[in-house]
């Protein structure tokens, strides 16, 4: 027999929804916000000279600044206040993580609960402000220093270009920081993630006109864009899979008398996510492998002539071995993924740390002696599912790189960006169904009641 909860989800439908005001209100302001944004990518830095920088970044759109550009939603191409967008508060947020595992106080912090998250929030804060600076000063000088056929990318460079720079830069992350935030507390989903997924969202209509003009010029066949849309179903239908597939370890709780009634006996689950990493593996991966190639466009290296200095040189004749779909390339990208697949698993999942809250609790994996042997067993499942993790995310970054490198097909419809947009859909879908959910439990108790006054 199904559940009550398993009843009210099914009776969920576009009625409970017209009926729920609270979660409309939720979705237009998420909608509001996201507009907000959006408007915000189209305003120019001051000082800018767009057309010299147009020139600069088509040469090089293939390297970090393309892939920024990407999560930016067109905010980097177009140099706007938005130009960082909130990549320094994921930073923050993931140097703090990786700080909570060796520092003592952070650790202490986050087992405090809400009192504990909220400082670590605060110094998420505090970090995001200093890496905007950095980031925004070194972009304010190299701004400076490009220069191209159209002239020099900075109208007037100097100290007055570089500190409005800094602070329209550094001002621009801020607000976007609150608006997630905003979004988060007064919306629907993670803010954070829907102002990337907003960015990503908005160049798919330009990618999908490129690939309708290459059909139509002849230069890819009608059968082969077919192919490729037909290959994104398969894709986004092997995301939702993996990133909803879970290994769910049963946990059993002794039973406990408590004066004359017995409570406890009754058995749980613990869910082991197949991709515990999320999308954070092929970032970082993507982020190493691409510094190289806009390290070498900043120093203004010339490809194959020799000419500037011996760093110069050096990079770029990494950057020649290491470029978008070569094998040491493909090589090194997989590698970086499935290294960082195992260390942040290492760092969000502690199986020790589990295994003691389980025993601190009276529960107890059947078979599985509590303390140790339970962590070495989490251990063990643990890395069984992350080498399946690892390998699924590898395969969907991979795939737009071998069409790339084989076919010369731009597909856009996989790697990091597909995964965001899948997993930050499905979180926000998943949101909007516990409102629906919660609304119809209100209504009932509220018929119950009436019924209740009228008996």
């Amino acid at each position: 027999m199904a559940s009550a909860a398993e009843q009210l989800a099914a009776n969920i439908n576009f009625g409970a929804f017209s009926k729920a005001t609270e979660l409309k209100k939720r979705i237009w302001f998420t909608l509001g916000a996201l507009i907000v944004y959006r408007l915000g990518t189209y305003i120019p830095l001051p000082g800018i000279n767009s057309g010299a920088f147009s020139s600069f970044f088509a040469n090089q759109a293939g390297g970090i600044l393309g892939m920024f550009n990407m999560f930016a939603g067109g905010a980097v191409e177009r140099m706007s206040i938005f130009a960082l967008n909130i990549m320094p508060y994921i930073s923050a947020s993931i140097i703090i993580q990786l700080m909570t595992a060796v520092s003592p106080t952070l650790e202490t912090l986050k087992k405090e609960g809400e009192s504990g998250r909220k400082k670590i929030n605060q110094y998420t804060r505090y970090l995001t402000v200093v890496l905007a600076l950095v980031q925004s000063y070194g972009l304010a000088l190299g701004l400076e220093g490009m220069n191209q056929a159209g002239g020099s990318v900075v109208i007037d460079p100097g100290w007055f270009f570089r500190i409005s720079t800094v602070l329209t830069m550094v001002g621009g992350t801020m607000f976007l920081m609150w608006l997630g935030e905003q979004i988060t507390a007064r919306g629907v989903g993670n803010g954070i993630s829907l102002i990337i997924f907003a960015g990503i969202v908005a160049a798919l209509p330009r990618a999908f006109a490129q690939i309708l003009e290459l059909g139509r010029t002849g230069a890819m066949s009608s059968w082969f864009i077919i192919a490729m849309l037909v290959l994104a179903v398969i894709v986004i239908t092997g995301i939702v899979f993996f990133e909803r597939a879970q290994r769910r370890l049963i946990v059993q709780y002794p039973k406990r008398q408590v004066g004359n009634k017995m409570f406890g006996g009754e058995a749980s689950h613990l869910p082991l996510k197949l991709n515990t990493a999320g999308v954070i593996p092929p970032i970082f991966a993507s982020s190493l492998l691409l510094l190289p190639l806009t390290m070498v466009g900043f120093s203004g290296a010339n490809a194959g002539t020799g000419n500037g200095s011996w760093w110069s040189t050096a990079l770029e004749m990494v950057t020649r071995h290491v470029a978008h779909g070569t094998p040491l390339y493909m090589l090194l990208y997989t590698a970086l993924i499935v290294f960082f697949s195992f260390f942040y698993t290492a760092i969000v999942f502690n199986p020790t740390e589990t295994a003691e809250n389980l025993k601190k609790y009276g529960g107890f994996i059947p078979g599985i002696r509590p303390g140790k042997n339970t962590a070495d067993y989490l251990d063990f499942v643990l890395t069984r599912l992350t080498v399946i993790g690892a390998a699924y995310i590898t395969v969907v970054c991979l795939l737009p790189e071998i069409l790339m490198a084989e076919y010369g097909a731009a597909f856009y419809f996989g790697g990091t960006s597909l995964l965001i947009l899948v997993t930050v859909t499905m979180d926000t879908v998943a949101q909007v169904h516990s409102h629906l959910l919660a609304h119809q439990y209100e209504g009932l108790i509220k018929k119950a009641k009436l019924r209740g006054r009228r008996g």
